[in-house]
């Protein structure tokens, strides 16, 4: 066999071995709530009063995972729904958008994004990137039926897991967009950002477990401005 036949088939051959890790692979992380979403809906087809409820789904990265985490009795005594992974990035979100908010026939989605692809978790983002998935969410929840929440993302100076970052001014940058587009679309904005915020723009210390995430008490003060927030999406 000639040198360059050889080198054709190792590359196919090399290139196969690689083909059952791919397809293996979950970048949404589909599966972290494949499961608990098909027992809720179970539960629900069950339930005669479902259909009156006003379920909300909230779709995002860490910031609403540890929410549902550190006070799980807002969003069970509320009938909201938390679909937040650690770590997603927009484009991620968008991907499971379908799955872990349309497919549960909710009322709303609070929808809180960006920061991570500001890190550049999932590689470089640009502002318009992330805008345009924010958009995409928006436009699919509405052709759903479903009312739309857009909040700010929160504050930070510094990424821990990311130091030579310097990220305060590009997320003060992505919420002036965010808001705008939730002002020229009608749609509520829940703005955390103005209520955590401490003098050097980032995460205030009385409210955080990091320079990244809240604490208790910091999502004990942004409680009120979601819960508004909802409220008028849904009374449109």
């Amino acid at each position: 066999m000639k040198t360059s036949a050889k080198f054709f088939v190792s590359a196919l051959l090399l290139a196969g071995a690689f083909v059952p890790e791919c397809a293996a692979q979950d970048w949404p992380n589909l599966n972290c709530y494949r499961e608990a979403n098909a027992s809720l809906m179970e539960a629900r087809q069950s339930d005669p009063d479902d259909a009156r409820i006003d379920w909300v789904v909230f779709m995002g990265d860490s910031g609403t995972q540890g929410w549902t985490e550190k006070d799980p009795e807002f969003f069970t005594s509320n009938h909201f729904i938390g679909r937040g992974i650690n770590g997603q990035t927009t484009p991620q979100m968008l991907l499971r958008f379908r799955q872990d908010v349309i497919d549960l026939l909710p009322k709303a989605v609070v929808i809180l994004g960006g920061a991570n692809d500001v890190a550049g978790n999932t590689g470089p983002s640009s502002l318009k990137m992330i805008m345009d998935n924010i958009k995409s969410m928006v436009e699919l929840a509405r052709a759903n039926g479903i009312k739309v929440v857009l909040c700010s993302v929160l504050p930070s100076n510094h990424f821990y897991w990311i130091p030579e970052l310097k990220p305060a001014d590009t997320l003060i940058e992505l919420n002036r967009q965010i808001k705008a587009y939730a002002d020229a679309n009608h749609i509520p904005y829940a703005d955390y950002h103005s209520a955590l915020v401490d003098d050097q723009k980032g995460l205030n210390e009385a409210y955080r477990i990091d320079t990244a995430h809240p604490s208790l008490e910091g999502y004990k003060l942004i409680e009120p401005l979601v819960l508004q927030a909802i409220k008028e999406a849904l009374a449109q």
